[in-house]
């Protein structure tokens, strides 16, 4: 599909290049030979009035004029010569054309590349809860003892289902609120030290079920963004690094102005990242290594895009830096003040 389009494109580019290429030609061919005709009749003149009168001996006047064959061989050498050119030039736009329709189409096929492994990935989280409640529902039904307590089970079980549904839909909506450019989000100053700590507060109860400690280095700082964006990126990462640290461990946040931006750092001393997974984290529905997360925490893969959404949405950066069993340090660099305002 992508190569099609480019061959497509690279297609119209060279048309409308031969057009303009083709009526240039026309026009300069016909211009220069009026003005070759202009030249050789302009001669003819200038001979003639030089010319004896009549009484005199006569002579051979063609051999004083332009050669009419010379004048025809001119246009004819003229006629190859812009041919030739045109050929080249046609030739160099069409290996142009194919390279710019190639960095053209990129971005477009790197995004509905994107919108198809989302559409796949989320058809596939989708399924998952779906598809247990339809094979406890199955195997409900097949029971012809079943009972009060095997019913509340099964609701119970598929209540859970749907918690799962229901949460999973509240991220994609979320991971679109914060990707829409045209987006109508308020704008406001205020102090990020309040933020931070009712972030902390709210996922105490959380830090104690996993015996976890939260470290807090905490200074006042004033910045123009989004509070609600800001209070879910804070969250996000701060819940992040509770569910991969090891038990009876610490997190610690940091806050802090620096060279103009703020500065917000969570570090953990928990399972850490690979470096093969390092670089993908930020990707939507990327989960790191399985094999070591299934049993620490479960998810959906989302919180850090969406955290990455609400980063460039502030023209901020986002860094990541972890090594495996030692932990990992999420910074964040936002600008105190917006350039200018998305409304």
């Amino acid at each position: 599909m992508f190569h099609s389009a480019r061959i497509k494109l690279t297609a119209w580019y060279l048309l409308i290049i031969t057009i303009i290429c083709v009526s240039f030609t026309v026009a300069m061919y016909q211009e220069m030979t009026v003005e070759l005709d202009r030249i050789k009749a302009m001669h003819r003149s200038r001979i003639e009035r030089g010319l004896p009168n009549r009484l005199a001996p006569p002579i051979n006047t063609n051999s004083l004029f332009l050669d009419p064959n010379l004048v025809a061989e001119t246009k004819m050498r003229l006629k190859i010569i812009l041919a030739g050119i045109d050929v080249l030039i046609i030739g160099v736009s069409a290996g142009a054309g194919y390279f710019l329709a190639g960095k053209t189409l990129k971005p477009i096929g790197e995004m509905v590349e994107g919108q198809r492994r989302f559409i796949a990935d989320a058809s596939h989280e989708l399924r998952t809860p779906l598809t247990a409640m339809k094979t406890e529902i199955e195997v409900t039904l097949r029971d012809k003892k079943l009972g009060l307590p095997s019913a509340k089970n099964l609701l119970s079980s598929n209540l859970e289902e749907v918690d799962k549904l229901k949460s999973l839909t509240d991220y994609f909506l979320t991971l679109s609120k914060y990707q829409d450019t045209n987006n109508n989000l308020s704008w406001e100053t205020f102090n990020l030290l309040p933020v931070a700590e009712e972030v902390c507060n709210r996922l105490q109860g959380l830090a104690k079920e996993k015996k976890v400690e939260i470290k807090k280095d905490l200074a006042p700082v004033l910045l123009e963004a989004n509070k609600v964006s800001i209070t879910e990126l804070v969250s996000i990462l701060l819940d992040n690094a509770i569910k991969y640290s090891h038990p009876e461990g610490k997190v610690i946040i940091g806050l802090e102005e620096k060279r103009g931006n703020v500065q917000i750092k969570v570090e953990d001393f928990g399972i850490g990242i690979s470096e093969t997974d390092l670089p993908h984290i930020f990707n939507r529905f990327y989960r790191a290594d399985l094999s070591r997360t299934k049993n620490v925490v479960k998810g959906y893969g989302l919180g850090l895009s969406i955290a990455k959404s609400i980063v460039d949405l502030h023209k901020g950066k986002i860094e990541a830096q972890s090594v495996v069993n030692k932990g990992s340090v999420f910074t964040v660099a936002l600008p105190l003040k917006q350039s200018h305002k998305l409304v």
